[in-house]
């Protein structure tokens, strides 16, 4: 009978640990774009780098402003990356220490719900970052309208 208790109790921590490694899920998506458009900031800086020797000085002045942007954009996105990741590994602690406090048979609901809001905390910061660094690049953007016929 204990045994299938055990199982029982196991079974409970597993559905208990469901909604963070959907989370876990999320927060790993989020980092596959934030990944992605670091990835397009650095190829972007590269190209400007290229192009600065070749550059008039009126020409240098519109890069090195260019390439300022792109290393806030860069800075920015690194903290993102860091504070989601951050989030990832507190919601892999909540789930490592939701089956501990199973097979200890102690509570660690106030260890769970302290991790699971620093994980929030971290998530959010990585998306205002996010936020902030999308505002950066759509700042860059200027429509000039086209002229009729």
């Amino acid at each position: 009978m204990q045994a299938a208790a055990s199982v029982t109790t196991v079974a409970h921590v597993i559905q208990l640990a469901v909604a963070p490694v959907f989370l876990l899920t999320g927060v790993g998506a989020i980092l596959a774009v934030l990944i992605n458009r670091l990835a397009r900031v650095v190829d972007r800086f590269r190209v400007l780098e290229r192009m600065q020797p070749a550059a008039g000085n009126d020409e240098r002045s519109i890069l090195d402003a260019e390439m300022a942007i792109l290393s806030r954009r860069a800075r920015l996105i690194h903290w993102a990356i860091s504070l989601c990741t951050v989030c990832a590994l507190f919601i892999c602690i909540v789930i490592a220490t939701l089956f501990t406090g199973s097979v200890l048979g102690a509570d660690l609901s106030g260890t769970v719900a302290a991790l699971f809001i620093a994980a929030m905390l971290a998530l959010i910061s990585g998306l205002l970052c996010f936020l902030r660094e999308i505002s950066l690049a759509t700042g860059g953007i200027h429509v000039v309208p086209r002229k009729a016929g």
